[in-house]
């Protein structure tokens, strides 16, 4: 008996998060209400103090799920190309923009700006991203690339992911196969530059 309130409450928690995300989505960060999403959620106004004290860690996690839906993927990209550093690069990114576009609610939260939230959960939404600063390193070492050329490499490569998932947000480019082959091929084309 004691196992039904507990699977009760992780599953009142799962839906709390997934309309937590579909709140920030909605009414971004600044129109975060919990009240309103208690009532989608159709508990008491106080059950989502229960499962997080508060608004901090209520969207962190929101940004722990995101982090998990993500990682997830990773794994699979990682495990399919083991051994060839650079094509995980190259697949691990596109995979996160084809992530980051087909959810759309999840990039309004990596990309959410809030001093206090920023100065507490900066590192947790790092985590997202850092994978990929961590390949090049080493795909860098294995070219045996100067520091420099690593730099470079980071921010074009992230240059790539963020620009073209705002792109695909806002109707700049469609989000296509076509398109989605073009941000691949830009990303393999700057690694095997110099």
């Amino acid at each position: 008996m004691a196992e039904q309130p507990k699977a009760r409450r992780r599953n009142t928690r799962e839906e709390l998060i997934k309309a937590g995300v579909e709140e920030i989505n909605r009414y971004g960060v600044a129109g975060f209400s919990m009240r309103r999403i208690a009532q989608l959620c159709g508990v008491s106004c106080g059950a989502p103090y229960k499962h997080f004290g508060d608004r901090k860690e209520f969207i962190a996690a929101i940004i722990d799920d995101v982090n998990a839906q993500w990682h997830a993927r990773q794994a699979e990209l990682l495990a399919a190309y083991e051994g060839d550093t650079r094509k995980q690069i190259v697949e691990m990114s596109t995979g996160y923009v084809q992530f980051l576009a087909e959810n759309p609610h999840l990039r309004a939260i990596l990309t959410l700006k809030d001093r206090d939230f920023d100065n507490v959960y900066h590192r947790v939404r790092g985590e997202l991203s850092s994978p990929t600063q961590r390949l090049i390193q080493r795909y860098c070492q294995e070219e045996q690339l100067d520091e420099e050329t690593r730099q470079r490499k980071v921010y074009v490569v992230r240059s790539l992911i963020f620009g073209a998932a705002i792109q695909f947000d806002n109707g700049e480019l469609p989000y296509s196969e076509h398109t989605l082959k073009m941000v691949h091929d830009s990303i393999e084309r700057e690694l095997l530059l110099p």
